[in-house]
């Protein structure tokens, strides 16, 4: 049994003002996902009326309970981060269940992906804590409660868009590395087990039919949905703790 488990694939390279630039299968997966859900969002938002059908009815049912959601993780002040969360989401999902189609491979099995999208939730939290409570005030954040924990408080904050990336991308990988190792397993167990079989029949990975499909399932779709919803409610978490109603604003200042 011949496991190799690799990284992204390099695709082609092309050289773009002096520097070599890699298309790797993570950036087509991504490019696929973003266009994608570009169309989606044309197709469904079109033509929409005010006594809708079945179609706009359904789509007005996942906007109504991602607001509420952002609006009950945030704070109804909160609401205008309620697209760039879905969005996320959406992205998360579909670039993990892309993997299902048997030739692409996965955005969030890059760690490059998930820890863009990390860093792009710190730059959030980064800047409505500097925006609401003052550069100075940012600063004196990270010596609360008490000025000897600000060594602590700097390594959480450094920490964060770290361990939220390692967390997306580890789970996503993981499912694949260990779907790839139970594949090539039953390949194995079907040789010996059926190998005796004449002809082409002893060649047939009987044990690769079906058993794949169903681990499938979870690691990609049941995961796959999981994952995004704690990067998610995690991003809103975090987002939110620094973007407090305006009466606890005012309070504070």
């Amino acid at each position: 049994m011949n496991i190799s488990v690799t990284g992204p694939k390099i695709l082609f390279e092309f050289t773009l003002f002096g520097m070599t630039v890699s298309i790797t299968e993570t950036v087509l997966s991504s490019v696929i996902v973003m266009l994608i859900l570009m169309v989606a969002a044309v197709l469904l938002g079109r033509n929409l009326k005010k006594r809708p059908g079945g179609k706009q009815v359904l789509v007005e049912k996942a906007v109504t309970m991602l607001y509420n959601l952002v609006g009950e993780t945030m704070g109804q002040h909160n609401l205008h981060f309620a697209p760039y969360i879905g969005t996320l989401f959406c992205a998360s999902v579909l670039g993990t269940l892309i993997s299902m189609t048997g030739f692409l491979r996965s955005a969030t099995a890059d760690l490059s992906t998930t820890l863009a999208w990390a860093l792009v939730t710190t730059g959030l939290v980064w800047y409505h804590s500097i925006k609401n409570f003052g550069f100075l005030g940012w600063l004196k954040g990270f010596t609360e409660p008490i000025a000897v924990m600000t060594p602590m408080n700097i390594v959480s904050e450094v920490a964060q868009p770290i361990a939220l990336a390692f967390r997306h991308f580890g789970n996503v990988a993981c499912g694949g590395v260990l779907t790839a190792m139970i594949y090539s397993g039953l390949a194995a167990a079907s040789s010996l087990l059926f190998g005796w079989l004449p002809g082409i029949l002893g060649e047939i990975p009987f044990l690769q039919v079906g058993i794949p499909a169903v681990l499938s399932l979870y690691f990609d779709l049941f995961s796959g949905f999981i994952q995004a919803l704690v990067f998610c409610m995690l991003t809103m978490v975090y987002v939110g703790s620094v973007c407090p109603p305006p009466e606890e604003k005012e309070a504070k200042e």
